[in-house]
């Protein structure tokens, strides 16, 4: 039984942890506005070629978004990015899914399949790629899925090790149909692992996405990297850059965290 005692604690608690979250925001955002400011002080002693202000840089992600033949390379990288999760998350559920449920394949695939491709250098897939395939779309999300299917390998086989084998028997003894049990017990109970794998894989892809265009892509944010090295545009490095960083926070900010509340919320009450 909860006293009045109690609730009261537990409501000075929580004020408490509300101060002290948002004393670390502001802090965060006093640490971010002190970078800013270094960044354009620094900006003021040497050239733009070496260091552009934040406001140059500022103005060139806007040219980025509002720039037709530029936005297209955008979109291309988010092709790239969004393929390779794909087949990736695909690849890495089956390959989970056959250590955990076919005892034959399970040591090569946890002992030595999936420790090869975590070990394996991306360049070395780019790289291995471009010989094989040219200079292609196929080159950037071919070496990206690479190195993404040893992350979705290890999370997902991660939850199906975890999975609350009572509730699996429970299930078995209401019906042997063992799609049915797959599809409503053990895929339900591997939604946080899933949801990690994709958020964790999302993340990643985007900071080798931008090395795989670079040496193998003929599109992409890379691909204009790549340009804007020869030329030495600085400004297009810095705004491509921070353009990436704007986006995966954005996308952390807006998307995954919400889900990922939502979904901590869901299984508390389960």
């Amino acid at each position: 039984m909860i006293t009045t005692a109690d609730l009261a604690l537990r409501i000075e608690a929580d004020r408490a942890r509300k101060r002290a979250r948002s004393r670390q925001v502001w802090v965060a955002n006093l640490i971010a506005i002190a970078v800013l400011g270094a960044w354009w002080f620094w900006s003021l002693f040497v050239p733009a070629y070496q260091m552009p202000g934040p406001q140059l840089v500022a103005w060139r992600m806007v040219d980025l978004v509002i720039d037709g033949q530029e936005r297209v390379q955008l979109l291309w990288s988010l092709v790239h990015v969004m393929s390779a999760i794909a087949i990736s998350f695909v690849i890495g559920f089956a390959l989970a899914l056959a250590s955990n449920t076919l005892w034959p394949v399970r040591g090569f695939i946890d002992d030595r399949l999936t420790p090869f491709l975590n070990a394996f250098s991306g360049i070395g897939w780019l790289f291995m790629a471009m010989m094989w395939f040219g200079v292609t779309h196929f080159t950037v999300i071919f070496s990206v899925t690479l190195i993404l299917i040893p992350f979705a390998v290890i999370n997902i086989r991660t939850g199906l090790d975890e999975l609350d084998h009572e509730i699996g028997e429970l299930g078995r003894s209401l019906t042997r149909n063992p799609l049915r049990i797959f599809l409503r017990i053990t895929v339900p109970m591997l939604v946080p692992y899933l949801f990690a794998t994709l958020r964790t894989s999302f993340g990643v892809a985007w900071k080798v996405v931008l090395t795989a265009e670079l040496f193998g892509g003929n599109a992409g944010v890379g691909y204009l990297l790549n340009s804007a090295r020869q030329e030495f545009d600085t400004e297009t490095i810095f705004a491509v850059i921070c353009f990436i960083i704007l986006f995966v926070y954005l996308s952390e900010v807006v998307i995954f965290a919400p889900i990922q509340r939502s979904l901590k919320r869901r299984f508390a009450r389960e």
